[in-house]
């Protein structure tokens, strides 16, 4: 977590500082993922073209992450691109997102330096177009060494295709040390994810309604709390974010453990229970 120095909570509308004020700083999520639906959707209802959709998202995504970096967020993650995207959009929209893409870099790169962001990429981005890795790769080097928000951009990515990425290098880690399977832990199969250099997510942020995960962080949410908005992701902005963590820190997360509302007696009751015998029918 941040120091309360390098904070910019001045910088906040006054809109989002209200919604901030009600927040407990001390228990901000350290990580927060966002899937980004619904640019389709925004145009469609305007009777504007896709691209349109696409574009005001991009808007979207430089005005949540300067948000999140005022506030001290560690860690944002964005499902840009997907696998299926890739696989099953028409080739000239891919071809459009892959020149926004560029185009949101280039224009959005000294934002990113005066808001202290980092950027990062997850996904089988070696098989995006040669000029737009060029063009990550520069954006990722020119903000190596800023120590704010890490923006992490999900794109060409698929939560299976991750996972069978990750089994295939260890497989390759075992044969080469040796490991017999039953040696194989889940920290052995995290330190392959392509989010090994990061905490999994707290907080999931879906827009657009939709109440599924559409293949995204398959085992990095294994217990992260999700938010699903009716907001198109257009139209979702700094405060909206800020109103997701409200939410967040109103649950109480417990890991499969039991609450600290549970009712007294709880472990007496456990001690009773396993003095019956179940019958057998």
């Amino acid at each position: 977590m941040y120091s309360s120095g390098t904070l910019r909570i001045h910088e906040l509308t006054a809109e989002e500082r209200a919604v901030y004020a009600t927040l407990k700083p001390e228990r901000l999520p350290e990580h927060v993922a966002i899937i980004m639906d619904g640019n389709g959707r925004w145009a469609g209802h305007r009777s504007l073209k896709r691209f349109l959709g696409h574009q005001q998202g991009a808007k979207s995504v430089q005005l949540v992450t300067e948000t999140a970096s005022r506030i001290g967020l560690p860690w944002l993650t964005l499902y840009a691109f997907s696998l299926e995207n890739n696989l099953r959009r028409p080739r000239a929209e891919v071809n459009f997102l892959m020149r926004l893409l560029r185009s949101y870099l280039e224009s959005n790169l000294q934002r990113m330096m005066d808001n202290n962001v980092r950027m990062r990429y997850i996904g089988r981005t070696h098989e995006l177009p040669p000029e737009v890795q060029d063009k990550m790769a520069w954006a990722a080097e020119a903000t190596a060494r800023n120590t704010g928000t890490t923006l992490t951009l999900a794109l060409n990515y698929g939560g299976r295709s991750e996972l069978v990425d990750a089994f295939r290098r260890l497989a390759v880690e075992m044969k080469h040390k040796h490991l017999a399977p039953e040696r194989i832990t889940e920290e052995d199969i995290h330190r392959h994810l392509y989010t090994a250099h990061m905490p999994d997510p707290d907080l999931l942020i879906r827009t657009s309604g939709e109440m599924r995960l559409s293949n995204y962080l398959l085992w990095q949410v294994a217990y992260t709390e999700i938010f699903v908005t009716e907001r198109l992701w257009p139209d979702f902005r700094g405060i909206n974010l800020l109103e997701a963590i409200a939410d967040f820190q109103r649950r109480e997360r417990r890991y499969g453990g039991l609450g600290e509302g549970s009712p007294e007696g709880a472990g007496e009751v456990d001690e009773e229970a396993e003095r019956y015998k179940i019958a057998a029918g």
